[in-house]
């Protein structure tokens, strides 16, 4: 186990609304880190809907979920937080008054006075593709996630899917691959534009391979692909070279490993006052979707809210010996030199 990392605080999440905690606990001097399962900031924002249109963000009339996160990463960066992705936090212990040792599925260590759970709907968890006997290859041959690009070089590569994810991997691991094959069930992507022309572009100069239709079967041993057999859409079955694959498939979200924290829980959710979101357990907090109180909405702007409140009980157990003086950004010129603007 690596020597622990001490912080202020731990936000389990890095959605919208972990990465507006950072800003409001930032703004009470408490540094935060922030552990995501997903590869980059944003939560579903990022991952699911990067260019679906967002209308009901205070003062935006229309914003894209990668444009928030976006802006969120901007007003955050005078607070310095880091991330720590690819991470799946598996424990929270209680060791102190209040004191948290948070330990993650990668082996790291945190310790802090609080922790925020901001997960959304909990853990975000790959969807599994129709294929007949994928599990036998999975985490040997078969990948959900890239942790490592250097795995992939000098191989036969499989991607699967349409998406933003399928798409940007199949860009970055096309020069590292001795072969790259990207198979989806039709030619129209869910992809950016941009993405989706260059993608073509390579299949046009025949640096890489685009097959439409569906993976049926998969061919190796001992967990080491050889090929995938894919089912076109004329019902022709081809056999391709292919020594690794990658299935987008979307993800799922579920509770995970929250349910065992001895937390409070109601409908899979987690239990909070709403005088200042905090669970069961008092210096655990929990905001944004995975919480559950009267009158709840599952909107990013009521996340926001409750970042807001979560920060003034914070503050008591980061800085007991500091009082805490109510202040506005826009006339109190202390918070302005925090955030860079006096």
């Amino acid at each position: 186990m690596s020597e622990p990392i001490k912080t202020d605080v731990v936000i389990i999440g890095a959605g919208p609304v972990g990465l507006f905690a950072v800003f409001e606990l930032g703004l009470l001097d408490m540094k935060a880190h922030l552990i995501d399962i997903l590869d980059r900031p944003g939560g579903q924002c990022t991952e699911l809907y990067p260019e679906k249109p967002i209308y009901d963000i205070p003062a935006l009339p229309m914003v894209t979920g990668q444009g928030l996160v976006d802006a969120l990463m901007a007003q955050i960066k005078p607070f310095g937080p880091t991330f720590h992705l690819g991470e799946m936090v598996e424990t929270v212990e209680k060791i102190g008054d209040p004191l948290f040792r948070i330990t993650t599925d990668r082996g790291k260590t945190f310790e802090a006075k609080v922790v925020v759970i901001g997960a959304g709907g909990g853990s975000f968890q790959p969807k599994r593709p129709p294929v007949p006997g994928i599990e036998a290859y999975e985490g040997t041959s078969v990948f959900y996630s890239v942790r490592k690009m250097e795995a992939f070089r000098g191989k036969h590569v499989m991607i699967i899917g349409g998406g933003d994810s399928a798409l940007d991997w199949t860009l970055n691991l096309q020069p590292l691959a001795k072969r790259l094959t990207l198979v989806h069930r039709r030619d129209a992507f869910r992809a950016a534009p941009d993405s989706v022309n260059k993608m073509h572009a390579l299949v046009g100069e025949g640096r890489m391979d685009l097959v439409l239709g569906q993976v049926s079967g998969l061919e190796g041993a001992a967990g080491q692909l050889a090929a995938a057999l894919v089912k076109g859409n004329d019902g022709a079955v081809t056999r391709i070279a292919c020594e690794a694959m990658l299935p987008f498939f979307g993800l799922t979200m579920k509770l995970g490993p929250v349910a065992q924290w001895g937390l409070d829980l109601k409908d899979d959710l987690i239990l909070v006052d709403t005088e200042k979101f905090e669970t069961s357990v008092a210096g655990v907090f929990a905001i944004g979707d995975i919480n559950t109180y009267p009158g709840k909405l599952k909107l990013i702007l009521s996340g926001f809210h409750e970042a807001a409140l979560m920060a003034q009980k914070a503050h008591r157990y980061v800085h007991p010996d500091k009082r805490l003086v109510f202040q506005y950004t826009t006339s109190s010129t202390s918070l302005q030199k925090k955030l860079g603007v006096a």
